[in-house]
């Protein structure tokens, strides 16, 4: 459903797509697509009735996201959440991730929290089966939960349990960016790498927010390393389309230390949110450290909302990269660039006389965060 905006550009309205409705829709869809399998087997006498449900089916082949489940194979976890679990896999002989969300057994949520899980899991499947950009990690499909689902191990055909949903999309060797700061704690990045991981986040949101996108959760556990240490975005599990009201865009969605001002806050908010955040991981990748390590969570939300605090920028920053790290992070979202000028601010550094952080171990390494650090 769309409304028209006072320019003239068209919004998809979140709040105003009926999620249930195609929920319900989907699962009709499902089931007449393996009553149809079903019927393949049955004789001629039934064929009047098999063809009658083969338009149906089609559609059913067609559908963009869905996976062909006999197609699957999932083999050992890689990383653990709330609501499921992650896997390696193939997926037609390509490697992939596998994301598999556990709603509970049957009888143990009520009908209201399942509801507003496949909701949720029905908007990740919409948002992100459109997306095609080399920063942003490739969606390859789906399922609904199906009690007649099988899915294949390395071992065994295993049955799944109706309330599970899975999504399948590229594997990322290289696992997370924050893993990989974390890795490089000590000895920093060449400035020329820091300016490059940079990029590719700002190019892969700037790249969401034309398609009418927030993210809503940007941080380094949620961006992914290919083989080539690309950047690509992953875990929309939050995201959802811009509205055309930012009152429209409520909630505390985010992650500490990530979060800007105006969520914390709980008061409307825009794609801006996501630039703040952006500017956090910038520092992040910079200094290899995180945010306010020694902060609770009520110290931070009242520091960043009453004091305007972020993270300390070290002296050995280039101050053309801090100056994109102030603007992302300024307190009013109307003062933050957009992202797609973020991207032109980082394309304009010059990398060649280097400007990384300098390990703490060197004579003349920095000492801003010499008292977050142990000996």
């Amino acid at each position: 459903m769309k409304e028209k905006s006072e320019t003239g550009g068209g919004y998809v309205r979140a709040d105003q797509i009926d999620l249930k409705s195609l929920d319900e829709q989907l699962q009709r869809h499902l089931s007449r697509a393996w009553t149809m399998e079903k019927n393949k087997s049955k004789k001629d006498g039934e064929e009047g009735e098999a063809a009658l449900q083969r338009p149906l089916n089609d559609t059913i082949t067609r559908q963009e996201w869905e996976i062909d489940p006999s197609k699957l194979i999932i083999k050992g976890v890689i990383a653990r959440g709330t609501f499921g679990t992650v896997h390696r896999g193939v997926y037609d002989g390509q490697d992939v991730a596998v994301k598999l969300l556990d709603w509970g057994e049957e009888g143990h949520r009520s009908d209201a929290e399942i509801a507003s899980l496949r909701a949720a899991f029905t908007q990740e499947v919409a948002v992100w089966h459109k997306l095609d950009h080399p920063n942003v990690t490739k969606f390859i499909g789906a399922t609904m939960g199906s009690s007649e689902l099988n899915i294949q191990t390395e071992n065994a055909h295993i049955g799944m349990p109706s309330n599970v949903c899975c999504v399948v999309v590229e594997y990322c060797p290289g696992g997370a960016l924050k893993s990989y700061l974390i890795k490089n704690r000590r000895r920093k990045l060449a400035f020329k790498v820091v300016v490059q991981l940079a990029l590719d986040l700002a190019r892969g949101l700037s790249y969401l927010h034309s398609q009418k996108i927030v993210h809503r959760d940007v941080k380094t556990e949620n961006m992914l390393l290919d083989k080539t240490r690309t950047v690509k975005i992953a875990d929309f599990g939050v995201a959802r389309l811009e509205a055309s009201n930012p009152n429209d865009m409520t909630g505390e969605t985010g992650t500490l230390g990530y979060m800007a001002p105006e969520v914390l806050n709980g008061n409307p908010y825009n794609r801006k949110c996501d630039v703040y955040s952006f500017g956090i991981c910038l520092w992040e990748i910079y200094c290899c450290d995180m945010p306010y390590p020694d902060l609770s969570f009520s110290e931070v939300t009242s520091a960043v909302v009453r004091q305007n605090l972020r993270p300390e920028i070290p002296r050995c920053c280039p101050s053309s990269l801090a100056n994109v790290m102030k603007r992302c992070w300024d307190a009013t979202p109307d003062k933050r660039p957009e992202m797609e000028e973020v991207v032109s601010m980082l394309e304009a550094i010059d990398t060649s006389k280097g400007g990384g952080m300098i390990p703490l171990d060197q004579p003349q390494g920095c000492l801003c965060f010499r008292r977050y650090r142990g000996p």
